[in-house]
């Protein structure tokens, strides 16, 4: 026999994929997205890194990207998907399908925009002066470690035609589809600004809060907003890996837990800090600012195409036409902590918050755990 091969395993095809690329890695549970150390990063020409949120499972991941005043992107096309928010900057997005047909957007700060799988796309800097940065969420990870080719993901020729949507997708325009509190859709591909868009009112999860979930690019990536009123806090819940969380408006905290500890994790947020509830952990989100807060989740596996079990026992109902288990208390079988049945300290600590920042409570009409 010739010289014995060395075994090889355990290979993760993304991470190679990462350091090859010479992309800088940040990663943490909180992540302020505008502190993040970048490099040049040659296939996008541009400066860029990699964030990899402790707890967010193997599918998903975050690009940063920095585009130089008055610069542009390399065009792209591969077969992950992606979601764009803008943290800071003006520009636009040229992407183009099958025959040369084109669609250009132009975004600001706090725009949303998904790529259609495998279009052909490049970002614009509008700016002469100022520097734009946008983020990313990216099914990357799953991709890259089940086809573990990089020739087949960057260089596949294949029209998703289905994926193009509408010509009003991509002027900030969409449909509204109405399903039941919580799970109201806006399909579109391009959101202007996240911070002046209609919220639905979705009580289940307390306090007058409101949301809407996106299907964007008709892709599996999920991705939806929250808001939480001035002096009131969101009740805990617990679902599956992967969601990244980013505040868009406001400033506040959130506390994450897994059953049975004795001690809360705390994260403090603002506008660009991203952080991942970890697999079944549970996390509640408390508003400590004069305005109203709102923050985007980012992730994989989406209302329209669940790609776990997961997902959709988390946004779909526990039973066929149901809630979802996230806005369905414990004791009915779901994730989600009712106030009555929270730690009091939660409520304790943010009332502590409150007083500090001289914001006044709005949750007396609430049972809330004393």
């Amino acid at each position: 026999m010739g010289e014995q091969e060395k075994a090889v395993y355990g290979i993760d095809c993304y991470l190679d994929w990462v350091k090859k690329e010479g992309l800088p890695v940040t990663e943490g549970y909180g992540v302020d997205l505008f502190t993040v150390p970048t490099a040049y990063w040659a296939r996008h020409g541009c400066q860029g890194a990699a964030v990899h949120l402790k707890g967010r499972c193997d599918f998903s991941n975050m690009f940063l990207f920095e585009i130089a005043p008055g610069a542009s992107t390399v065009l792209q096309k591969h077969l992950y998907e992606d979601v764009f928010y803008v943290l800071e900057g003006r520009g636009s997005t040229q992407v183009e399908f099958a025959g040369g047909h084109k669609h250009t957007f132009e975004w600001g700060p706090k725009s949303l925009f998904a790529i259609p799988l495998n279009a052909k796309h490049r970002h614009f800097n509008g700016s002469g002066r100022e520097k734009a940065l946008l983020v990313s969420t990216t099914d990357m990870p799953l991709v890259m470690n089940l086809i573990h080719n990089e020739e087949f993901v960057f260089n596949n020729d294949f029209n998703f035609l289905e994926r193009a949507g509408e010509e009003k997708y991509y002027t900030g325009e969409g449909d509204l589809i109405t399903v039941r509190p919580g799970q109201h859709m806006w399909e579109t591909n391009f959101v202007p600004d996240l911070a002046s868009i209609e919220l639905k009112s979705w009580g289940d999860r307390g306090a007058g809060g409101s949301n809407i979930m996106f299907v964007l690019a008709d892709g599996t990536m999920h991705a939806h907003i929250s808001e939480m009123p001035v002096g009131t806090y969101k009740k805990g819940h617990r679902h599956g890996p992967g969601f990244h969380v980013m505040c868009t408006t406001g400033q506040g905290y959130s506390l994450l837990w897994f059953e049975g500890d004795k001690e809360f994790l705390r994260i403090d947020w603002k506008h660009g800090v991203v952080f991942p509830p970890a697999d079944r952990q549970f996390h509640q989100h408390f508003n400590t600012s004069q305005e109203p807060a709102r923050y985007l989740a980012t992730g994989v596996g989406g209302i329209r195409y669940p790609l776990t079990k997961a997902n959709r026992r988390s946004l779909m109902g526990l039973n066929p036409g149901g809630k979802g288990a996230v806005s369905t208390s414990i004791k009915e079988g779901g994730d989600q902590v009712e106030y009555e049945d929270q730690d009091p300290r939660i409520h304790s600590i943010w009332l502590a918050e409150m007083q500090k920042n001289g914001v006044t409570p709005k949750m007396d009409n609430f049972t809330i755990a004393q």
